[in-house]
C-alpha cells in the first residue's frame, strides 16, 4: 500500500512540474518525451544522461523533469545528485529537488536535508517538511517539532504529525509536559481517544483540560460518548460541564444528554438540558416537552 500511495504522488507531481512552468514549444516537448522514455530504461544507461541534462543550458521546465526521472532511479550515484541539486541550485528547481528526494524515499538522500532545512529560507523549510511528508518519515518531522523555537513552526510540524498518525511521536511530544491547544488538536485529528481521556480528566491544567473535554466530541464514537457522560456527571466545575455538554452536541449524543435530563432533580440544569437538546434537533425532544408539560416527566 505504501509503494502504491508513493507511486501516486510521484505522478501527481510529475503532472504539477508541468503546470508550475511556461508553455513549450515543440522542441522541448520532444525533449521532454525522450528524458520520459527513460523511465522504463536501464539505471546505469538512463542516469548519466539525466546528469547531462541537469549541468547542461535547457530550460527549468526540462530540468524538472530531469529531477523526477533522477528521483525513479534507485543508485546511490542517482540520490547524491539530487541532494547536489537541492544543495546548490536556486528557486523552483531546488524547491523541486527538495520535493523529489521525498518522492524517491531514500533514506540517506532524506537525511541529507537536515541540514538544508536548519540553514535553509521559509521557502526551502517548507519544501523540506513537503518531501519528509511525502516520505512518511514522521521521525524527521517529530525532531523538528522536538528541537524548535518557533511557534509557528512546531505547530506546523505537529500538524503533520497528527495527519500521518504518528501517535507515539505525539504523545511523546505531550509528554515533555509543554501541551497545548496545538498537540489537544492534533490528538483529536490522529483520532487519539487515550490521550484525549487523560488529558480531559486531569483538572491541574483547566484550559487543557476543557480543550480536551471538547475535542473528545470531534472525535466521537460510543467510547467517546460514555466518557463525556462520565466527565460532566463526575465534575462540579461550570466550565468542565459546560464543555462536556459541547462535545455531546458536537457528537451529536442527544441519548446522553437526555439521560442527564431525566436523571437530573435541579431545574435549572433539566431547563438547560433541554434547550440544548431542542439544539440539537433531538427526535426524542418533543416527547420530553409534552411529558414535561403534562407533568408526566
Amino acid at each position: 500500500m505504501k509503494n502504491i500511495v508513493k507511486t501516486f504522488l510521484a505522478c501527481a507531481l510529475l503532472l504539477l512540474v508541468g503546470a508550475s512552468f511556461a508553455q513549450t514549444d515543440d522542441n522541448e516537448e520532444l525533449k521532454i518525451a525522450a528524458l520520459e522514455a527513460l523511465m522504463s530504461a536501464p539505471p546505469e544507461r538512463a542516469l548519466p544522461i539525466v546528469n547531462k541534462v541537469l549541468s547542461g543550458n535547457d530550460s527549468d521546465e526540462i530540468k524538472s523533469r530531469a529531477l523526477f526521472i533522477l528521483s525513479q532511479i534507485s543508485l546511490p550515484e542517482a540520490q547524491a545528485a539530487l541532494i547536489d541539486a537541492a544543495r546548490n541550485t536556486s528557486g523552483e528547481l531546488r524547491m523541486e529537488a527538495i520535493r523529489m528526494i521525498g518522492i524517491s524515499g531514500n533514506p540517506e538522500a532524506l537525511s541529507g536535508l537536515s541540514d538544508l532545512y536548519e540553514s535553509g529560507d521559509s521557502e526551502v523549510r517548507d519544501a523540506v517538511l513537503e518531501a519528509y511528508l511525502i516520505a512518511g518519515d514522521s521521525d524527521a518531522i517529530y525532531q523538528i517539532a522536538i528541537n524548535s523555537q518557533d511557534p509557528k513552526e512546531y505547530e506546523i510540524a505537529v500538524h503533520m504529525l497528527s495527519a500521518m498518525g504518528a501517535l507515539e511521536h505525539l504523545r511523546t511530544l505531550g509528554e515533555r509536559g509543554d501541551m497545548s491547544e496545538t498537540l489537544i488538536n492534533a490528538y483529536a485529528v490522529a483520532g487519539d481517544v487515550e490521550s484525549l481521556r487523560v488529558h480531559a480528566n486531569d483538572a491541574s491544567n483547566p484550559e487543557i483540560q476543557v480543550q480536551a473535554i471538547t475535542a473528545l466530541g470531534i472525535v466521537g464514537g460510543p467510547e467517546v460518548n460514555a466518557s463525556l457522560v462520565e466527565i460532566y456527571r463526575g465534575s462540579e466545575s461550570p466550565e468542565v460541564r459546560e464543555a462536556a455538554l459541547d462535545g455531546m452536541m458536537i457528537a451529536g449524543y442527544d441519548e446522553g444528554v437526555l439521560e442527564l435530563f431525566r436523571a437530573s432533580q435541579d431545574t435549572e440544569e433539566k431547563r438547560r438540558l433541554l434547550q440544548m437538546l431542542v439544539m440539537m434537533d433531538s427526535d426524542a425532544v418533543w416527547d420530553v416537552i409534552d411529558a414535561t408539560l403534562g407533568n408526566q416527566q
